[in-house]
């Protein structure tokens, strides 16, 4: 599976940035999409994840300012960046877990994919 993720870049507090990701290759289903962000000397964290269902979940820090969105027959997924803080300043990546063929589906084990990160710059 490989994922190719767009759209980071720089932008003053108050703006806006969308990030896209596209997941192709072979795999089973895709279970969740969703993007992860790192600062330097920090651990990646959780900022927003969605369900094949479409249920959704935030990071406490971004919520009401980004939002999470998914195309399930192109496999894609887009965070909506509204409002941005100096704080949001981070490497921003693509997640993505999936069952890579039927039987880990009945097994229950998952897989999950990163993609390369992008830089999300927010100047103050």
């Amino acid at each position: 599976v490989q994922l190719q993720a767009s759209g980071g870049g720089w932008v003053q507090t108050g703006g806006s940035l969308r990030l896209s990701c596209a997941a192709s290759g072979s795999f089973f289903r895709i279970i969740t999409m969703g993007w992860y962000r790192q600062c330097p000397g920090n651990q990646r964290e959780l900022v927003a994840v969605i369900t094949t269902g479409g249920g959704t979940n935030y990071a406490d820090s971004v919520k009401g300012r980004f939002t999470i969105s998914r195309d399930s027959a192109k496999n894609t997924v887009e965070l909506q960046m509204n409002s941005l803080e100096p704080e949001d300043t981070a490497v921003y990546y693509c997640n993505v877990v999936t069952n890579v063929n039927a039987q880990s589906r009945k097994d229950g084990r998952t897989t999950t994919y990163w993609g390369k990160g992008t830089q999300v710059t927010v100047s103050s």
